[in-house]
């Protein structure tokens, strides 16, 4: 493993019974970088970390952390990475300084140092003035960041997030992203995953877009969103059929993309010139349109034109 690498991972395969949740995924995530993996629920991304932390064996390939193989060096892995799950985790009925003390000593951190170590993460977290109020007293937003703490107490090479700004209002995520922002600027290493298009879009340097546990493609997300090469014209309407049919073959059109909800997203070279021509050949056919918008691309349109489905959508449902 490269010096310059703080994963790598070669066709990790992960089964359960006879369902593949990881298949065959290849990572390069360089140090100093947020990685992120996009996909929906159930793309494999929790599976993905979950083996990266050593907490679940692989079925096939290799992995490294930190230049050490998390199936035969697990204990150097764990020394070196911190890992906020998706889901809060239940601390008993513990104050926040609690919480974080406790934390510290079973990441063997020396005694001396347990206080002064908490009260540093506590405040970088901005939970300092709430520190010996309960845990359980707290918002949600305070709840991830007491879990963001307490992987941060160990001060890790790499910080692994699964979904961290989950059920987060506004607030709190712009809060968490600039959490995570001043880490890396620090020095710290960050994969992250999420099926926040807006999240990955502010933070990522680099991601991967998963489905199904495979890597459709990979890249950062400036050039992923190029790699669509059109603006992106959206049509709501109940003739989906013959709106389509209307277009289809005209010169400006690049792609088409027909979503079950009754709207199209149509791939231009100029949506300028896309937009009064869709009325028009939809007006002389007859047809009512209930909506015609246009955007740049954004990673919702990368993923529905690898696999033909939105992200956006996929992530409210299973929400």
């Amino acid at each position: 493993m490269s010096d310059s690498l703080v994963i790598e991972t070669h066709g990790l395969t992960k089964l359960f019974g006879s369902h593949t949740a990881v298949d065959g995924l290849t990572l390069r995530v360089e140090r100093g970088e947020v990685f992120g993996m996009l996909g929906p629920n159930g793309a494999g991304k929790t599976t993905t970390m979950r083996m990266l932390t050593t907490l679940l064996a692989p079925s096939g390939g290799s992995a490294h952390v930190c230049g050490f193989d998390v199936l035969k060096e697990p204990g150097e892995v764990r020394r070196r990475i911190g890992y906020v799950m998706q889901m809060v985790a239940w601390r008993g009925l513990l104050t926040g300084r609690e919480c974080v003390e406790i934390e510290a000593a079973l990441y063997h951190v020396p005694p001396r140092e347990c206080r002064a170590r908490a009260e540093y993460v506590l405040d970088l977290v901005g939970l300092l003035p709430q520190a010996d109020v309960n845990w359980m007293a707290y918002s949600g937003g305070q709840k991830k960041r007491l879990d963001l703490a307490c992987g941060l107490l160990h001060r890790p090479e790499l910080l692994i997030l699964d979904e961290p700004t989950l059920g987060l209002d506004v607030q709190s995520r712009h809060r968490m992203w600039e959490y995570i922002k001043e880490l890396v600027g620090e020095g710290m290493s960050v994969l992250l995953a999420t099926n926040y298009l807006d999240e990955a879009d502010r933070l990522c340097d680099r991601l991967t877009i998963i489905d199904h546990g495979r890597e459709i493609v990979m890249g950062s997300p400036d050039e992923l969103k190029r790699a669509v090469g059109a603006d992106v014209v959206q049509v709501v309407t109940e003739s989906v059929a013959e709106v389509r049919e209307a277009i289809e073959g005209q010169q400006w059109v690049q792609s088409i993309s027909e979503l079950a909800e009754g709207e199209l997203h149509i791939y231009v070279d100029d949506a300028a010139v896309a937009l009064p021509e869709v009325m028009r050949l939809s007006l002389e056919r007859g047809l009512q349109l209930g909506r015609v918008t246009y955007s740049q691309p954004t990673l919702d349109d990368v993923f529905l034109m690898h696999t033909g489905r939105e992200l956006r959508e996929e992530g409210e449902a299973a929400a």
